[in-house]
């Protein structure tokens, strides 16, 4: 099974990032309902001159110090747990962070017939829409040990993760950590670069705001793809 996070939905489009997440620039991106470990994805960061914008990186960390591309398939998460120690993570805590919109993720839960995946996803007042979760994330820029000066850089990026919230506890022991917008601006803000001031930042998402039902193990595999994959399923009994 897909590691946690292992597997997440971009079903919103570009605008929803310029209205929800008041980006100025977005690179254009399809919708994808099984986003799977090393493809690319809409990231949102700010730039050093202090612009908001959504560029596309690809999910699979690889530090700036890697010497080849071998490292980038494992590092797709980052425990929250002591990340500024973590010679992958440290530096990219202190000065790039970034947020991973997600219109939702799924999970895979052990149970006496096997691996059950869940679709979790954003919950909202009735009527409402809701905004895509924010997953705390970080990016890298990669060029090989001994590029030319204008060689092209390999953007990346990997979700942070945490404990479990009451709702998630069920379904499995991680859960992305996913940030309220009244965070995101702490977040993305490069000139804060002390990993203590952070921390508070990295915990459970309140539950209150989420949704999760169990779906078809058709999501299992890789190559599967459309919104069907997010049906519930159906009700025995």
């Amino acid at each position: 099974m897909p590691p946690m996070c292992g597997r997440y939905v971009v079903a919103y489009d570009p605008d929803t990032l310029i209205s929800g997440f008041s980006v100025v620039r977005v690179t254009p991106f399809p919708k994808r309902w099984n986003v799977a470990p090393m493809s690319m994805v809409p990231v949102v960061h700010d730039t050093r001159d202090g612009e908001r914008i959504a560029t596309l990186m690809r999910w699979g960390l690889l530090p700036h110090w890697a010497k080849d591309e071998k490292l980038a398939p494992k590092l797709n998460n980052a425990r929250a747990e002591g990340i500024d120690a973590k010679p992958s993570f440290r530096q990219a805590v202190r000065r790039r962070r970034c947020l991973l919109p997600a219109s939702g993720f799924y999970e895979w839960q052990a149970t006496p017939a096997g691996k059950q995946p869940w679709y979790i996803s954003p919950r909202a007042a009735a009527g409402d829409t809701p905004l895509p979760f924010a997953f705390a994330g970080l990016f890298e820029a990669w060029r090989p040990p001994g590029a030319a000066d204008d060689a092209e850089w390999l953007l990346s990026c990997c979700v942070i993760t945490t404990a479990p919230n009451a709702l998630m506890a069920p379904i499995h022991d991680r859960m992305p950590v996913i940030l309220p917008p009244e965070q995101w601006a702490r977040w993305l803000d490069r000139s804060l670069q002390d990993p203590a001031a952070l921390a508070p930042l990295l915990v459970p998402a309140d539950p209150t705001g989420m949704q999760a039902w169990p779906v078809s193990r058709a999501v299992n595999r890789g190559a599967a793809e459309g919104e069907d994959l997010l049906l519930p399923l159906p009700t025995v009994g």
